[in-house]
């Protein structure tokens, strides 16, 4: 026999499986949207531009010619890049046929001179421009020349020239 209940012993309606689920999807959400906030990037920007390196004071703001003249004297003068003068490695990181060329022959059209062109087996997160010691601005400027975000030094121990730029594809450029 099946017992019978009378309605004061109802028990609780559990919503359904999906209702559970976006509950808990949306409280995860959260948390992790909290928890990332406010952190700064390990990234490097290379958006910088030579008109935010250039100071924006005037000589009319109350400085003597001579201390203006003296302080330019302290200051060491910026070698200027000259592309043709540094070599760049281009190493295909994706699956698309022919992306290292194309982008050597970019290289080129911008004045660099490119060493090889080839594919790289490894793993990278972002189009990258590595430069060895001694040559961070060259690696700014390829960067710049070409609208890559991300340089990095290079890594000795991943067989990366330790002459030239180099250059790591991801996906095409823009």
């Amino acid at each position: 026999m099946i017992p019978v209940r009378d309605r004061s012993e109802r028990g609780a309606v559990l919503p359904s499986p999906v209702v559970l689920l976006t509950v808990v999807a949306v409280a995860l959400a959260a948390i992790a949207f909290v928890a990332t906030r406010g952190g700064e990037s390990a990234e490097r920007d290379v958006s910088a531009t030579k008109a935010a390196a250039t100071p924006s004071g005037s000589a009319a703001s109350g400085t003597s010619e001579a201390a203006t003249e003296t302080a330019k004297q302290r200051k060491p003068k910026k070698k200027v890049v000259k592309r043709a003068d540094h070599t760049v490695v281009v190493f295909n990181n994706t699956s698309i046929t022919g992306l290292a060329g194309r982008v050597s022959e970019k290289v080129t059209a911008a004045g660099w001179t490119v060493a090889a062109a080839d594919n790289w087996y490894g793993t990278v997160p972002a189009t990258t421009v590595y430069y060895p010691a001694g040559r961070k601005a060259a690696a700014q400027l390829l960067a710049l020349d070409l609208g890559v975000a991300r340089i990095m030094p290079a890594d000795a121990d991943a067989d990366m020239s330790p002459t030239s730029l180099t250059l790591i594809l991801t996906g095409e450029l823009d």
